[in-house]
């Protein structure tokens, strides 16, 4: 089936009581026992749910994965995720991730002896060169959060498969209709459906889709055991979401090129990060292993003064912290997004108090080109 055909069908059977074609809320704590040790295959709702269910075949398909698990928040399936290295492990980690997840392994996962180091891994080389005999673990996020960097998945996953070691991509930014990881050699795949999965800025989520089976038992058994699980509503919306994925991610990518586009040739802007510019460093392998560049849009506007002025302007887009929803957001980085990465990190990665970034939603694009046009003037 093609990708629009999965979005809406899989795991998306009419009800079998009642022949609702939207699968129902199943909003309940618990289910009725035959008998002791006889059931229709739900025994405690923490454990399976029929929603959850079917989400997690849903997203699973659409990413070309066997097993799928849907989880409370994207730092909960990262989370768990992490949870198949232990203590005295290594894990690469891009030094451009996402600043929740900087402060995942910065302040938490370090106190229980799990080491990591930072790598850009859009360097192969540095990426080779960063494996000791402990590492298990490669961390990859995707175009990367803010600056829009590619890294090759196929590159990356064939050196680490080659020292033992899992390949982890975060896929947020893209979502299963521009990108599958999975395609391109890595072992598993995360997303905040909070953002594109969902689209509409009011479920929060996390899925974590695989095709090992040893792992995927592990990752259902920390599921299980750990309790971060989606719930019932949040599922359905999600589901509701992924119906209209294709179409959403369409007009996403059609609006964040035209504004990349235009912000490319303002005056006012110093610099854009996005890989659908030819300036960009990787637009070559973004156009290979990407089927579109996306909604998200980063730029240099100078100064925090400069970024302030452009943040309290815009009329359309919304000061929010977030993206991926069907309006556009725009934010502050480094005050908000990647506040827990240290200041010289930063700056060294291009995460300066002047850049903006903006989650391009599906407006019509005249609006949107002139909402940021007034703000920067």
């Amino acid at each position: 089936m093609g990708f629009s055909t999965t979005a809406i069908h899989a795991g998306n059977e009419p009800d079998t009581a009642t022949g609702s074609v939207s699968v129902p809320i199943y909003q309940t704590s618990t289910y009725k026992q035959d008998a002791l040790g006889e059931h229709k295959g739900f025994e405690y709702a923490r454990t399976q749910n029929p929603t959850r269910s079917a989400l997690e075949q849903n997203i699973a398909a659409l990413e070309g994965a066997k097993f799928g698990y849907a989880f409370a928040s994207g730092m909960s399936a990262i989370d768990a995720c992490l949870k198949l290295v232990k203590a005295g492990d290594h894990v690469i980690l891009g030094d451009n991730t996402y600043g929740g997840t900087f402060r995942l392994f910065d302040k938490v996962l370090s106190n229980y002896g799990i080491e990591f180091d930072l790598v850009d891994t859009t360097e192969i080389t540095q990426v080779e060169e960063a494996f000791k005999p402990n590492t298990k673990m490669v961390f990859v996020e995707t175009p990367t959060n803010p600056v829009m960097s590619v890294t090759d998945l196929e590159g990356v996953s064939n050196i680490a498969h080659a020292h033992g070691a899992k390949v982890v991509c975060d896929n947020t930014f893209m979502s299963p209709y521009l990108q599958r990881p999975i395609e391109h050699g890595v072992d598993i795949v995360v997303h905040s459906t909070t953002k594109y999965l969902n689209g509409h800025s009011d479920s929060v989520g996390g899925f974590v889709a695989l095709n090992n089976e040893k792992n995927a038992e592990w990752i259902q058994f920390v599921q299980n055991s750990v309790g971060a699980i989606l719930s019932p509503f949040d599922s359905f919306l999600v589901l509701r979401g992924t119906k209209t994925l294709a179409v959403r991610m369409g007009k996403h990518n059609e609006n964040g090129q035209a504004v990349a586009n235009f912000l490319a040739e303002h005056p006012k802007v110093q610099k854009v990060y996005y890989p659908g510019l030819v300036s960009h460093p990787q637009h070559e392998l973004a156009k290979k292993q990407q089927d579109g560049f996306g909604g998200m849009v980063s730029f240099e506007t100078g100064s925090l003064n400069n970024a302030k002025k452009v943040l309290e302007n815009v009329k359309i887009a919304t000061l929010a912290e977030s993206l991926g929803g069907v309006e556009s957001l725009i934010s502050h980085p480094a005050s908000m997004t990647h506040a827990s990465v240290p200041f010289e990190k930063r700056q060294e990665l291009g995460i300066t108090d002047g850049l903006v970034r903006i989650s391009v939603g599906i407006e019509d694009i005249e609006d949107i080109i002139f909402d940021l046009d007034q703000a920067l003037n």
